[in-house]
C-alpha cells in the first residue's frame, strides 16, 4: 500500500530487531494508548505466558520487548507522531500536514 502511494519508508523487522522497553514506552506515548490497548490477545505468547491484559503497564512493556509479537502492528512513525496501521490505510494519515 505504501509503495502504491509512492511513500518512502524504513521497515524494521520486529522479530529480528525488537523494540526496547524505552522505545515501546515512547511509541505508546506517541500513540496515546496504554500497553493493554495494543496487546495482541490472540497471540500465542499471550496464552503461553498466561496473560490477562490487566498486568501492570511496566510489566506489559517488558513482555512486549521480550516477546515482540505481543505488540499490535504495524505502527507507522513520522517525527513525533505515530499511528497504528489497523486498518493499514491509517498509515497514510501520517502523510497529512
Amino acid at each position: 500500500m505504501l509503495e502504491e502511494n509512492e511513500v518512502e519508508y524504513d521497515y524494521r523487522d520486529y522479530k529480528k530487531d525488537p523494540l526496547t522497553e524505552a522505545e515501546i514506552a515512547s511509541v505508546l506515548s506517541m500513540l496515546e494508548v496504554t500497553p493493554a490497548q495494543v496487546l495482541r490477545k490472540r497471540d500465542r505468547a499471550f496464552r503461553e505466558l498466561g496473560l490477562t491484559g490487566t498486568e501492570a503497564e511496566h510489566e506489559l512493556i517488558a513482555l512486549m520487548s521480550a516477546h515482540p509479537t505481543l505488540l499490535e502492528r504495524p505502527i507507522g512513525i513520522v517525527g513525533r507522531r505515530a499511528v497504528l496501521g489497523r486498518p493499514p490505510e491509517k498509515l497514510l494519515t501520517l502523510l497529512d500536514d
